[in-house]
């Protein structure tokens, strides 16, 4: 059997995603799994055995130039002569829906109830059953497993083994990660403003704990935060730039991640990392809480319908209990 995925974006999405890939082949070893991702995030997906082929399409490219519209479509129907027995839609926006339709005809997606963009659901065969407002792991786990029949448990997913890989990272960076003190990821950015912790909250997150704190970023605004940081902190250190692989390669060999709700940040997550994710305007339930991966949350309420760019209360939480949180899971 053949299916494709189609899960274009964002990181975090990805990831939550990429977590029903190992249940699915320890069910149905048989399956051929490939999954169709904007190239931007292919790297999130490289090297994982689960899935036998990475195919990437550029949709993000058509917002500059609409001539490329033709070209992502010419690439989709030559994906779909890899005639696939299923097609599942993790993603459940029109977009994806479309690329779906594009690639076959067996369909599985969202129901029009269960997604943010109901039009979506039109074009599938199957459609599954989920509240929007249920927890965003258990609901891609839902949409790509039911419709092969496979049940995956919170309980397994608890138990995950880890599912993101790496392979000839950057060597060099390395250099970075203390043998003498815990190494802690900073992952200071994020899409919104309003979902980034302040760098002076950072800053006294570093001084309190005193340990070999790195700081990840991946735009100018981001480097400038982190040389800021690092500026205000004799623990911090700014890490050069680098692509997801290395960074991948980082996380895995860290103690512990702290960051706003982001992809990177969900990396810790998806290795088996310990980490504390601080959220403001996005819902806390994205995420699956566990004795090493936890949660902070602002006192603000969420509506996931409709995500205020303009909340800006993770400012108001206070660092220490960011500083009480990260010791706790240091000190295991």
């Amino acid at each position: 059997m053949k299916i494709a995925i189609v899960k274009l974006s964002a990181m975090g999405d990805i990831i939550h995603a990429m977590v029903a890939l190992q249940f699915i082949k320890r069910a149905r070893p048989d399956i051929q799994i490939d999954w169709i991702v904007e190239e931007g995030f292919k790297q999130v997906l490289d090297n994982n055995p689960h899935i036998d082929n990475i195919l990437t399409i550029n949709l993000k490219s058509i917002k500059k130039n609409k001539i490329s519209l033709f070209s992502e479509v010419k690439k989709i129907k030559s994906y779909a002569k890899n005639n696939y027995d299923l097609v599942i839609d993790a993603q459940g926006l029109l977009k994806s829906a479309i690329t779906a339709k594009l690639l076959g005809k067996s369909i599985a997606g969202f129901s029009k109830n269960s997604i943010r963009e109901r039009v979506a659901s039109y074009f599938y065969n199957y459609k599954i059953d989920i509240d929007y407002n249920e927890n965003t792991i258990d609901r891609n786990v839902k949409v790509i497993g039911n419709p092969l029949n496979i049940e995956i448990t919170p309980q397994m997913i608890i138990d995950k083994e880890p599912f993101l890989f790496y392979r000839d990272e950057d060597k060099a960076l390395e250099e970075y990660l203390s043998k003498d003190k815990k190494n802690i990821i900073f992952i200071i950015g994020s899409t919104w403003e309003s979902r980034n912790y302040p760098k002076e909250k950072f800053v006294e997150v570093a001084n309190h704990l005193k340990e070999n704190v790195l700081i990840a970023w991946g735009t100018k605004e981001e480097r400038d935060r982190a040389k800021w940081i690092e500026k205000r902190s004799n623990y911090a250190k700014a890490l050069p730039k680098t692509d997801l692989n290395t960074l991948k390669s980082l996380i895995a060999k860290s103690d512990l991640l702290i960051g706003n709700d982001t992809g990177p940040t969900h990396m810790a997550w998806g290795l088996n990392i310990p980490s504390i994710t601080i959220f403001g305007p996005t819902p806390v339930n994205r995420v699956y809480q566990t004795p090493i991966n936890k949660t902070i949350k602002s006192k603000s309420k969420v509506n996931h319908y409709k995500l205020d760019k303009n909340d800006f209360s993770i400012q108001k939480i206070p660092s220490h209990k960011v500083i009480l949180m990260a010791k706790e899971i240091l000190n295991g």
